[in-house]
């Protein structure tokens, strides 16, 4: 845990204002569980969850998030800007272009890492991070959201039915600074976040295309196999097929790797 102690000076050298309150834990069930529960309480915005473990990590779908205690930087940021409810699922790619920033800033190359809609982010094809994005609405406004982060950092063995889909900073030969990597992504959420919220994704949209993940590749999910051609304003997948553009609004795709 002490790797993490200069955050709070490495936000304040940023001035980043995101990530104070910080509650720092060994153990949780989850960060944004932690997070939501807070918020009901009137938790502010910019508070910050850290966790070495979670008992009952998870992201999307209800898929669990599995990794040893301290191999990984687990966490979840409250925001509260005003927004559309609509626009509450682009925090999803705001975060993940965040992440990715920092991860290829830890690589020393830019072109490493990837944005791989909606909500993961790649490294040569294998998932290095993955991004949860939870709010809460009372009637058409948008009270809370709840932006949880999982990055894999020092894991080295990857449980087999892992192992080939799965990577980590300590794997591809990046630095593992906790600390440095937390406040890049915070930096990031706190400059795209509101302005996306507020304006929409085309504010992001050149940097999304530039780093998007599945762009000229096919991809398989449901109802849909095709190659990906980027992701639209409102944050869809474009998906051409036969000659005709499918928007995909939600779920996942699978990237055939070496298919395009």
């Amino acid at each position: 845990m002490d790797d993490l102690a200069e955050l709070p000076l490495l936000l304040a050298a940023r001035g980043v204002t995101l990530g104070a309150p910080l509650h720092h834990v060994a153990e949780t069930g989850s960060t944004n569980d932690d997070a939501k529960a807070a918020a009901k309480e009137g938790a502010a915005h910019g508070a910050l969850w850290i966790a070495e473990a979670q008992t009952h990590g998870r992201g999307r779908q209800g898929r669990t998030w599995s990794a040893a205690p301290g191999s990984s930087l687990l966490f979840s940021v409250l925001l509260r800007v005003p927004c559309a409810p609509a626009r509450v699922p682009l925090v999803s790619l705001v975060a993940g272009l965040a992440v990715r920033d920092a991860i290829a800033h830890a690589l020393g190359d830019d072109a490493a890492a990837m944005v791989k809609w909606p909500n993961d982010v790649l490294v040569r094809d294998k998932k290095i991070a993955g991004v949860l994005v939870e709010s809460s609405l009372a009637g058409a406004k948008v009270e809370s959201i709840v932006a949880g982060v999982g990055i894999n950092v020092h894991t080295r063995d990857f449980p087999p039915e892992l192992a080939a889909i799965a990577t980590s900073l300590a794997l591809e030969g990046g630095r593992t600074d906790r600390a440095a990597l937390l406040a890049a992504v915070l930096a990031g959420l706190e400059r795209d976040a509101p302005r996306v919220l507020q304006r929409g994704l085309g504010v992001l949209q050149a940097r999304l295309s530039q780093h998007d993940a599945l762009a000229g590749k096919r991809v398989i999910g449901e109802g849909v196999d095709g190659v990906a051609r980027g992701i639209d304003a409102d944050g869809r997948l474009l998906v051409e097929a036969g000659g005709i553009t499918t928007r995909v609004a939600s779920g996942e795709v699978r990237l055939m790797v070496g298919e395009g």
